[in-house]
């Protein structure tokens, strides 16, 4: 399998209980690198922009203001398979269907405050990515 790069979100329910680092102990733990991170506040346009894909879905109010209730870790993450690797450490988008070790199963708190967030394809993990970091903030 090819080295690829994912975006990820450490989403406002995870930062509030202060558990960014264990969830990326369970990151680094499935063998993924941590290659950009930083801890920003997410503006509503920024919300919005991310999360366009679901600007017709009755929830996407709610979720945009989730998103901006409070601090975000968003990280680039490296390694071999990263997208389908991340996916599968994140666990299912219901944590009572999460499968035990993952971080939804550990750490979620509903399906809505679900702790994180992962890039689902090469091509979104590239938009994701840029919307975020520069490229000489990606140290590998």
């Amino acid at each position: 399998m090819a080295i690829q790069r994912t975006f990820s979100i450490l989403k406002p329910d995870a930062t509030e209980r202060n558990i960014t680092g264990a969830i990326n102990a369970l990151i680094e733990k499935a063998g993924l690198r941590i290659v950009a991170q930083k801890r920003i506040h997410m503006t509503r346009g920024q919300a919005e922009t991310f999360y366009a894909v679901h600007k017709e879905r009755p929830f996407f109010g709610e979720l945009v203001d989730f998103m901006t209730s409070g601090p975000v870790v968003v990280q680039v993450l490296e390694g071999e398979g990263a997208i389908a690797k991340y996916r599968d450490v994140m666990g299912a988008t219901d944590p009572s269907k999460a499968a035990d070790g993952t971080i939804r199963k550990v750490h979620a708190k509903s399906i809505g405050e679900n702790s994180v967030h992962g890039s689902d394809a090469p091509e979104t993990a590239a938009i994701e990515i840029a919307q975020f970091f520069a490229g000489n903030e990606i140290v590998g």
